[in-house]
């Protein structure tokens, strides 16, 4: 009798969501993205997804193996980990940079925090970041055998207009995940259709991007200029799979409004007056460092709970006193 009035704390909602089904479906919202980047780069770019998932998922196995911890991979987010790294890769880059991010991103991002749900930030784009970081040259080579001139946020960054058509299409250069629009679009609509995400981060993200745009990129209302910087670069991929993430994004609804107008701006900061042409990863990187902030100061009372009252100065009080 004992065993069945086993009490355990609120709340005492149930879900049939699992993380390995919701990883498993982010992964299957990727495929459209990977398939395209493979159609559109090769093998290298075939390799390299490759290389990179097999590194994350060994990474996080042989540490949970060595710490005497609970295996964990079948819960598919080191799967995750691996390919949305490779998407943010340059088909060009080198297999041992694959598994140095790769381990970057699952050891010190991820395991040494404490695992999935203790990471502070997203360990895909981590591990980019510390690629960026360490290999700014071969991060950047996206000069292949199909593409051989700028990729359209350097367009933009010098002032010549790419073909839209291209950038919707994916007929451009750039890292493997990010030059088709309709790919990265189909993928996001998976993920919302099944109820994965929802358009509070990626619509305050794109919307506030786009506003800044506007207001400060000296072309006003361009609707060509502002689809271009839509469609190019990694603002898509990293509005619909990194910004949601569970684990790194704020978990009050007003939060996330705030941490998405946050990206944008940061986004437009970087592109418009950073040295680089791209800016996702960092302005995600600095908007999961501030989530903590943020919900701090949008996390909702709590039913029953009175509003504080602000304290009288003390001189008012020893008026009242006497």
């Amino acid at each position: 009798m004992s065993e069945l009035m086993k009490v355990s704390s609120n709340p005492h909602i149930r879900s049939k969501s699992t993380t390995s089904n919701i990883m498993l479906l982010v992964v299957i919202a990727l495929l459209p993205t990977t398939g395209f980047g493979i159609y559109n780069f090769g093998t290298d770019a075939l390799l390299l997804i490759l290389v990179t998932v097999a590194t994350t998922v060994l990474t996080e196995f042989i540490y949970e193996k060595l710490m005497k911890l609970p295996v964990t991979i079948g819960d598919f987010s080191a799967v995750v980990t691996g390919l949305l790294l490779a998407l943010n890769l340059p088909s060009t880059a080198p297999w041992w940079m694959a598994v140095l991010g790769g381990v970057f991103a699952i050891l010190v991002v991820k395991m040494l925090f404490g695992g999935l749900g203790q990471n502070f930030m997203n360990p895909a784009l981590g591990g980019r970041c510390f690629l960026v970081i360490s290999f700014p040259a071969l991060m950047t080579n996206f000069v292949t055998d199909t593409y051989t001139g700028a990729t359209p946020l350097s367009m933009l960054k010098n002032g010549d207009a790419p073909v839209l058509m291209d950038m919707i299409i994916g007929r451009t250069g750039g890292t493997i995940g990010e030059t088709s629009l309709i790919a990265i679009v189909l993928g996001a609509c998976i993920l919302i259709l099944f109820g994965v995400i929802d358009l509070k981060v990626p619509g305050s993200y794109i919307v506030s991007f786009v506003i800044f745009l506007i207001l400060f990129s000296g072309h006003g209302f361009d609707p060509a200029y502002i689809s271009a910087h839509l469609a190019g670069g990694g603002l898509m991929l990293g509005a619909f799979f990194m910004a949601t993430d569970y684990v790194t994004r704020p978990i009050t609804p007003k939060g996330q409004i705030v941490y998405g107008i946050f990206l944008g701006i940061m986004t437009g900061i970087f592109r418009l007056f950073g040295s680089g042409a791209e800016g996702v990863s960092f302005a995600i990187v600095l908007g999961n460092l501030l989530v903590p902030l943020i919900e701090k100061y949008t996390m909702p009372r709590a039913f029953g709970v009175p509003k504080p009252v602000k304290e009288k100065k003390s001189k008012e009080k020893e008026g009242e006193a006497k």
